[in-house]
């Protein structure tokens, strides 16, 4: 009984499909849903069936990057709350998300009370090493994305940005008889929309090092003023930020469950205010800090 009250739609089945952003994964998200027999897709912010938004607002509709980061992510309550609600009261079996990692993915689908997937699909095992660089171009100099909706649902809800129509022709199996003669299978028609996002024409937001580096700092200080921290790396693996944090810690902590706790205390921080992806906060303690009775530190 408990476990039905936490996970709602614990029965449904969510598949994923991952790839860094700009690699194709909105373009062949139909074929992907066709696949499986999919009929809800969850991408960019939007709940998608077929060729309706049922719920949700579109990431390419905000003018900054980051602001589009996140409504991918559902970081807003009213708007994930309306999504969930829509999910339940469609009752569905199977639903896609797209993110640019596994670990995306998964903080969609807890943000909106699904289980996490139980398949992943990487763009790499459906797309060629030259589709992918060929839709890395389109979005890096032409600033196109994609929404796998039909123009008229994108022009009915998004105009400002709405590009143009591209339509893909799928043929249909035939039946083992095969088709009447003189008549070939019946091709089914696929249409997307190409759309140019306000903030894909003001350019890319980096956040440096030294930027995020504060913020690490700021975080560790508000989680315990009395933590040191003594060294911070920063890797961008495109995927998401990687830190590693050096710090000295106070005689009498415990490390184990409270480290833990700071790992997520600044994942969730930095990821909330600045919407860029923490992938893995790494914690080492290079000394422990002890007091004399006066109250002054010592190694």
């Amino acid at each position: 009984m408990f476990w039905d009250l936490l996970w709602p739609f614990r029965r449904i089945k969510v598949y994923a499909l991952v790839g860094e952003s700009g690699t194709g994964k909105s373009f062949r998200a139909k074929l992907v849903a066709q696949k499986y027999g999919i009929d809800h897709i969850i991408d960019d912010g939007l709940l998608i069936k077929e060729n309706r938004i049922l719920a949700g607002h579109s990431a390419k509709k905000e003018k900054t990057f980051l602001a589009a980061v996140k409504v991918a992510l559902f970081d807003e309550k009213a708007q994930r709350d309306e999504v969930a609600r829509k999910l339940q009261s469609e009752k569905i079996r199977r639903v896609l998300l797209l993110g640019t990692s596994e670990k995306m993915v998964n903080k969609i689908a807890a943000r909106l009370q699904l289980p996490n997937p139980d398949k992943i699909i990487k763009i790499e095992d459906i797309a060629s090493q030259e589709d992918i660089e060929k839709a890395i171009r389109t979005r890096k100099i032409e600033g196109k994305h994609v929404i796998p909706l039909p123009s008229i649902e994108v022009k009915r809800s998004y105009p400002n940005i709405f590009y143009e129509a591209v339509r893909i022709f799928k043929k249909k199996k035939v039946d083992a008889g095969g088709p009447a003669e003189g008549i070939g299978p019946t091709p089914k028609i696929l249409e997307k929309s190409v759309v140019r996002p306000e903030y894909s024409k003001r350019g890319k937001v980096i956040i440096s090092e030294a930027a995020l580096s504060q913020m690490v700092i700021h975080c560790v200080d508000e989680y315990n003023s009395d933590i040191r921290v003594k060294k911070i790396q920063v890797k961008d693996d495109k995927m998401g930020y990687r830190l590693v944090i050096t710090i000295d810690v106070p005689y009498g902590i415990q490390l184990g469950g409270n480290i833990h706790e700071l790992q997520q205390y600044v994942i969730e921080n930095i990821e909330r205010y600045t919407g860029i992806l923490i992938e893995e906060v790494n914690i080492i303690i290079d000394k422990i800090i002890q007091r004399d009775a006066a109250g002054q530190r010592y190694d």
